[in-house]
């Protein structure tokens, strides 16, 4: 177990209890931030804005303190012989972006063609939130999801597909609305059977459009 939780904890989460400001660090950083976009920390609407700013945060970010191998630690192994493929649509997620921390949102599609064992699908909607409850890629927070369950289950094959908005495209920067990024991570039979790849996706609505984007 202990090789599996440093493959799925990221180096870039190294902010060890000693190094990590405290509370009230965090809340004077945002008064600065406060007065550097030109308000004045101090007026009645604005008081209470640090700490709420540093509450918020211990929510968005809580994946931190999530061990995701702990989520898939337990499976079960008495399924009667089901082999086939099995999926969970449309998780919504909430996450932020490492380059602007604006808000990621959107819904994830994970499947996986068992092999000795399943897991409760709560436990792949905690999955998801133990990697989206960070500063995050989309990229990367799709080969997480993937490598982190193929990892616990050793299954015949993993899917994977995220479509999410970003909101530093989105309201700041290009100012593009309505668009979505779509990624992928395929991994066993999902990559390398076509036919369990054209399963997947017809039962996911095929947001990749097309399997080339799939190679």
């Amino acid at each position: 177990m202990a090789q599996a939780k440093s493959a799925l904890r990221p180096a870039t989460t190294g902010v060890t209890a000693d190094s990590r400001p405290t509370r009230e660090e965090a809340e004077a950083a945002v008064v600065t931030l406060l007065r550097w976009a030109g308000d004045n920390p101090a007026r009645e609407g604005l008081r209470e804005t640090p700490a709420r700013v540093v509450a918020a945060y211990d929510e968005w970010f809580s994946g931190y303190d999530v061990d995701p191998a702990e989520h898939l630690s337990k499976t079960f192994e008495e399924v009667e012989g089901y082999d086939e493929m099995v999926i969970l649509r449309n998780v919504r997620f909430e996450s932020h972006c490492e380059h602007h921390i604006a808000p990621i949102i959107g819904r994830v599609h994970v499947a996986y063609l068992p092999h000795h064992s399943v897991i409760g699908i709560s436990k792949l909607a905690r999955l998801v939130d133990a990697f989206a409850k960070r500063l995050q890629i989309q990229e990367r927070m799709t080969a997480q999801i993937a490598h982190a369950l193929n990892d616990a289950l050793q299954p015949k094959g993993v899917g994977v597909v995220i479509e999410a908005t970003h909101h530093c495209m989105t309201t700041r920067g290009v100012h593009k609305a309505g668009v979505t990024m779509v990624t992928n991570q395929l991994l066993g039979a999902f990559r390398d059977d076509p036919s369990t790849r054209r399963e997947f996706l017809a039962a996911i609505g095929n947001p990749t459009s097309g399997a080339g984007h799939l190679d």
